[in-house]
């Protein structure tokens, strides 16, 4: 019988990576997960033919590793931006990125691929500029920050490990991320427009969104950038009313992006009062197939909505 494949997974136990690792381990793969706590881990997830790691320094060099995904990473949403935010922000990517890319080099066998996180954050601010994975970027922290992250996962890594960066949008999913966030006041009908409400939302569904990291895995044409969004990107403003059409709620409220910059501060700047019009161009090319392409039926594949 043939050994099932190895698979490193860093964020294992977040928001994406729980959804991830069910698919991975149903998929016949064998995954370890890189985590700060293991007795927490055991709780966050439960399953089967997942074991748990604390340090690199517990992996012996001579194991072999069919590939690493790397999603870790403080969450932008995870309160106010300040200095020492930020500094948390770059070493829960880069460091450990850093990181994760010298172990492999000290394998006796590096593994064949790495698929690590990065953001449509990457492109900066571009107005109704339809971007995909060949386009020019505008600079500004988010912009920074992913550009650094990218750096990080190309730099050093081992000549024969094929490498993605995978830009990933809003995630919509139904046990956390930004979408928990928009529910209640979408709820109440204040889920209208933020700021302007002209900003592009570029966004995935978590089910997509994993298939697209197990379609990279396994096909090995592409390397480099890759976004993780769907086909069809949303104003901002046009996601709220969407959203507020699952509901069955009105979108009408309005938040003023003043108000959003006093209360969020640098957050609401880069991320909800401006964005990207992103398409996964590479993905499409690649052949890859989103079950969730229109914002309408991702919502209310993710939502429970009583019928």
């Amino acid at each position: 019988m043939t050994e099932p494949r190895r698979l490193l997974v860093t964020g294992g136990t977040g928001f994406i990576g729980k959804v991830l690792c069910r698919r991975l381990v149903q998929c016949g793969y064998k995954v370890t997960v890189l985590t700060r706590k293991r007795s927490a881990a055991l709780k966050a997830l439960p399953l089967p033919g997942i074991d748990f790691v604390e340090s690199l320094d517990e992996l012996g060099v001579n194991e072999l590793w069919f590939g690493v995904v790397n999603l870790a990473g403080q969450p932008l949403d995870s309160g106010r931006w300040n200095r020492e935010r930020k500094v948390e922000f770059r070493d829960s990517r880069i460091n450990l990125t850093k990181t994760l890319v010298s172990w492999m080099g000290e394998l006796d066998q590096s593994p064949e691929v790495f698929v690590s996180a990065s953001a449509t954050g990457w492109y900066g601010h571009w107005h109704d500029e339809l971007l995909d994975e060949g386009s020019r970027y505008n600079t500004g922290y988010a912009q920074r920050l992913c550009a650094d992250w990218e750096r990080a996962a190309r730099d050093g890594l081992p000549k024969f490990c094929r490498g993605c960066q995978l830009r990933i949008g809003i995630v919509l999913g139904p046990h956390g991320g930004p979408l928990s966030a928009m529910l209640t006041p979408a709820r109440f009908g204040l889920g209208g427009a933020m700021g302007t409400g002209v900003q592009w939302w570029s966004w995935i569904q978590i089910e997509d969104l994993v298939r697209l990291i197990c379609f990279l895995l396994e096909e090995d044409t592409i390397e480099g950038a890759v976004n993780g969004t769907a086909p069809n990107p949303e104003r901002q403003k046009d996601f709220a009313k969407i959203l507020g059409g699952v509901l069955g709620r009105p979108a009408i409220v309005p938040l003023p992006g003043f108000l959003a910059s006093l209360v969020l501060g640098e957050f609401a700047d880069e991320i909800l009062l401006k964005g990207q019009r992103v398409v996964p161009a590479r993905a499409l090319a690649a052949g890859f197939t989103f079950d969730y392409p229109e914002l309408r039926g991702a919502l209310e594949a993710t939502i429970d909505v009583p019928r």
